[in-house]
């Protein structure tokens, strides 16, 4: 009875954050794109038991949403830049393969929330034209991944998490709920949270901004071990060398960095160590050996089939997976090799996700859509580096940004989150950023010949 009273309360807490921000957004609509920011990411539907499960509140925030831009929003200059509309190649491209699919029913399903998540990404960075918009898409993507993390965070603390067993509210995996999900998004974002926490506006930086930054970035790094994500180990290290590149004190940084490393590892779960350790051998291992087949299978399917086999074609695979154990200690031991059988293996990486499931055609046009982004931050840190003043926010964005989307690709080689809504709002926060830019630029060039006196006539003679 009690724990059905909490429920309720639960329910009710969250029908009036929603029903707050939306009601807020009539005044202000682009509170509606950030609305459904948080029901996409966090899908508070999922963690209701009474209420707002039985409600399509997706699709009512992303109605109001688009709604609202239609009718309320500044469209003066607006543009499709080439990313969207690489973009909407793609998207179009995935529609095909889904009409195609070589398994139709299974194919539609995921075609229902991927269309959507594109097509999202595709629509923001048309009402990214301010500052404050595309600071406010961080602050709500950033809080609504720390929902989840603090949740897991706490209970890494507790109990020390485990393989599969740390409960992050909800009782599948879907979405961010997702062991190896979750911990590369959770070490993807620390970059977007320490620029907030340096330049952000709608929380000026103070103690409480900076102590709440530093409590959410220890949660962010205990994710992976309360998960036990051997993909989340991988995105720390590569978040630790690109922080090497962003600090101007390496030495002092690469000092403290093993410091803190070492003081943290008699913390750590035993249970943590040896996972991890099945990094090394992947043939111990049946997770990783299993994953090398599901990719040498892909990439055989690929040849044969260059277009794809449409969302889950991977049900069709067989796999041969050539294991070994070992016995004894170091001076004395025994290797046995043997074989095992497997069929419909997930991905378990994106790249071989696109592959199998779009062909090269598909996979060529994802790696540039994200190529091209990871270029664009790196022309914008370079270019306003020097700035000050207002403008000394713009290259540590570009870096966070740039930044935070490598971690996403180098943890999406084990993850098969090619569409995650999360990545999707990232590239389009980027878009929308660089045509802000852009956009800036060209009012002030235009604003300068206004203002330049006309030439005086030169008199004719003779």
């Amino acid at each position: 009875m009690r724990s059905r009273r909490g429920a309720r309360v639960r329910d009710l807490a969250f029908i009036g954050f929603l029903a707050g921000l939306l009601a807020f957004g009539f005044k202000r609509p682009f509170l509606f794109v950030l609305a459904y920011v948080y029901v996409d990411i966090v899908s508070p539907q999922r963690l209701t038991y009474f209420l707002l499960n039985s409600v399509p509140i997706s699709l009512i925030c992303v109605g109001l949403a688009v709604g609202g831009w239609m009718v309320a929003d500044d469209k003066r200059g607006l543009r499709l830049a080439k990313r969207q509309g690489l973009m909407l190649l793609l998207l179009g491209w995935v529609f095909y393969t889904t009409l195609n699919a070589d398994f139709p029913a299974e194919a539609l399903e995921k075609w229902g929330w991927v269309w959507k998540a594109m097509a999202f990404a595709i629509f923001l960075p048309f009402t990214l034209r301010t500052r404050l918009r595309i600071e406010s898409l961080l602050l709500f993507l950033v809080l609504s991944v720390s929902s989840i993390v603090v949740v897991g965070g706490i209970k890494t603390l507790a109990s020390g998490g485990g393989y599969g067993a740390l409960n992050l509210m909800v009782s599948n995996n879907s979405g961010l709920y997702e062991g190896s999900i979750i911990s590369t998004f959770a070490i993807a974002v620390i970059p977007l949270i320490l620029w907030l926490a340096r330049h952000g506006t709608v929380f000026p930086a103070d103690w409480r901004v900076r102590a709440y930054s530093a409590a959410l970035i220890f949660a962010c790094l205990l994710i992976p071990v309360g998960t036990q994500a051997r993909t989340g180990l991988i995105c720390i290290g590569v978040l630790a060398v690109l922080m090497l590149r962003a600090t101007k004190r390496r030495f002092l940084y690469l000092m403290l960095l093993g410091a803190v490393a070492t003081a943290a590892i008699p913390f750590l779960p035993e249970s943590y160590g040896k996972r991890m350790e099945t990094i090394q051998g992947y043939q111990g291992d049946s997770s990783a050996s299993t994953r090398l087949a599901v990719w040498a299978w892909t990439w055989g399917y690929v040849k044969d089939h260059p277009a794809g086999g449409g969302f889950n074609a991977y049900m069709q695979n067989r796999l041969t997976i050539d294991l070994k154990s070992t016995e004894g200690d170091a001076t004395s031991s025994k290797t046995t090799k043997f074989t095992d059988h497997d069929a419909g293996r997930a991905y378990h990486s994106s790249y071989f996700e696109m592959l199998g499931e779009q062909g090269f055609p598909g996979f060529a046009m994802w790696i540039l859509l994200h190529l091209s982004g990871l270029i664009r931050m790196e022309v914008m840190r370079r270019r306003w580096r020097r700035a000050d003043g207002d403008d000394a926010w713009i290259a540590p964005l570009a870096t966070a940004l740039q930044h935070g989307h490598i971690i996403y690709m180098v943890g999406s080689l084990f993850v098969g989150i090619a569409f995650q809504t999360a990545i999707l709002m990232i590239v389009a926060c980027e878009i929308g950023f660089d045509s802000y830019l852009r956009r800036r630029a060209r009012d002030e060039s235009d604003s300068r010949r206004v203002a330049r006196p006309p030439r005086a006539p030169v008199p004719i003679t003779g």
